[in-house]
């Protein structure tokens, strides 16, 4: 075997492992989500123009949050989303790979399921600005009480940090201020009983 060929190799077998442990949702995964959000939609009289989607399986680094046009089938923006950091310290990256998810108060952890997004109101974080989350499945149903909002956090930022993880807070889907700006453009425009839903 020539050192050519062999090296040829070692890079091959480096890029389909870097490929498996890189993840991020195909197509046609996130167009079947889509469809599936749609379908929850109609039937319990939720926004059906529009819907964010944030997919935990992927990577903390890369983008997995898509703001997603039912009518065009396309994603409107997408960016990075923090989940929570549990007993790790706070604002570290420990679990990027695999977060943890948790309904229990005080567990700092994320919770899965379908939320209706509600009001808008005050943060103390990022550009200011929250949406109150109200969970809609028994895995988040602690969501007002946990007070478990949308916002964005100046720790969060506007690109992929791939293979750093995004940084971890208390169980709020947290984005960046530029992606906050445009979702809260968006759900100012009368886009009421919008559905944020958080899968893995």
């Amino acid at each position: 075997m020539s050192n050519k060929f062999f090296i040829t190799s070692i890079l091959i077998a480096t890029f389909i492992f870097s490929c498996s442990t890189d993840k991020k949702p195909s197509s046609t995964n996130l167009m079947s989500k889509a469809a599936e959000a749609l379908k929850y939609c109609k039937g319990n009289n939720l926004n059906t123009e529009l819907c964010i989607l944030i997919d935990m399986r992927v990577h903390s680094g890369k983008n997995r949050l898509y703001i997603y046009n039912f009518k065009t089938d396309s994603i409107i923006s997408s960016g990075l989303c923090s989940h929570g950091c549990g007993n790790n310290p706070w604002a570290g990256d420990e679990t990027k790979n695999a977060p943890v998810f948790s309904n229990i108060p005080d567990s700092h952890l994320a919770s899965l399921g379908k939320y209706k997004i509600g009001n808008r109101g005050y943060s103390n974080w990022g550009i200011n600005v929250n949406y109150k989350l109200h969970g809609l499945e028994s895995t988040n149903s602690n969501a007002l009480s946990r007070v478990i909002v949308l916002h964005s956090w100046k720790m969060i930022a506007n690109h992929e940090t791939f293979p750093n993880g995004t940084a971890e807070g208390w169980g709020c889907p947290a984005v960046s201020d530029q992606q906050m700006r445009i979702i809260d453009s968006l759900l100012q425009k009368s886009h009421e009983n919008v559905l944020l839903w958080i899968y893995k």
